[in-house]
């Protein structure tokens, strides 16, 4: 292991970061996603219709068709529970991508750290070096994650397309389309990069510049929560117009080969370029809190893990 660079007071260096335990990372961010699946799922629907929705709205009438579909004229608690389409498969994936990405992200960063810490110290400065150690491993993680894209996949067809089952289980759409289900997966890493990369950036950057704090598990709750908010912020903002090309090639019924470059190409051409934003507002003021409250509650728990273990 590289031995550990002594930090002026105030910044701390790359090389010298946090550890926590594999069962502490695995809870806390497993802890982290269940609760954000539990409170947030209908949230999720809203945005992926929004941004999957092609036309302009121009009535409450034709908002409440794009989000309820078929539910909309129904009383308000079928209309609700319409939310939670493809539930299992968002259990799925919620769960195992904020195990992956909250809790995988800190192994990406130990490496770096006993790896490369002092690189980034003399690159970036203390301090510099080890907000951008952190997103840098934010972004490698967030690249990785297209490991769970098809069940990605199949949540986002199941909130904004379910006729593209047509009657078949998961285990059939799997077994027919294969390889298929990864479609996408090119933007999927575009956009995970960047955005990752301002998740875990902004994050420690508001720990570092904000709070002062050299080791990041110290932080308060307030702290922690203040940090996930600048990280979410960040994370929407960049990675937003990726994010409506992505959602708009996984929508569509699965016999269906429009290209990213194609969707790009449509958008720009009939819907202009407040397409490449579409639902950011819905996302920021909606799916921002999600990722802001599932971010606070995982480096809350790592630590507290941590410790308790």
């Amino acid at each position: 292991m590289a031995p550990s660079i002594p930090a002026p007071e105030g910044k701390g260096s790359a090389a010298n970061t946090e550890r926590e335990s594999t069962a502490a990372r695995i809870l806390g961010a497993g802890s982290a996603g269940i609760a954000e699946l539990i409170v947030f799922h209908p949230v999720d629907t809203i945005a992926k219709r929004l941004m999957s929705n092609q036309g302009r709205v121009t009535s409450s009438s034709q908002l409440n068709e794009v989000i309820f579909r078929k539910s909309a004229h129904d009383p308000v608690i079928r209309r609700f529970f319409s939310l939670f389409p493809g539930l299992g498969y968002a259990a799925a994936y919620k769960v195992l991508q904020r195990v992956y990405k909250y809790g995988g992200q800190p192994f990406v960063r130990d490496y770096l750290a006993q790896h490369h810490g002092e690189a980034f110290d003399r690159a970036f400065g203390k301090g510099n070096g080890k907000a951008i150690m952190h997103a840098t491993a934010g972004s490698l993680i967030g690249i990785g994650e297209i490991v769970l894209l098809p069940l990605d996949v199949l949540k986002i067809k199941r909130q904004t397309n379910p006729d593209a089952f047509r009657g078949r289980g998961v285990l059939k759409i799997v077994a027919d389309e294969g390889f298929g289900l990864y479609r996408g997966w090119g933007w999927t890493a575009a956009r995970n990069a960047p955005g990752s990369f301002a998740l875990f950036g902004g994050s420690a950057a508001a720990k570092q510049y904000l709070f002062a704090l050299q080791d990041y598990n110290s932080a308060t709750w307030f702290q922690n929560f203040v940090a996930s908010i600048a990280g979410s912020s960040a994370s929407l903002i960049v990675s937003a117009p990726l994010d409506v090309v992505k959602t708009r090639i996984q929508n569509q019924n699965f016999e269906v080969k429009r290209s990213g470059v194609k969707i790009i190409a449509d958008m720009a051409r009939y819907e202009g370029f407040s397409a490449f934003f579409k639902g950011l507002v819905p996302k920021l003021l909606m799916t921002g809190p999600k990722l802001t409250f599932s971010f606070w509650l995982a480096q809350t728990l790592i630590p507290a893990f941590n410790k308790m273990l």
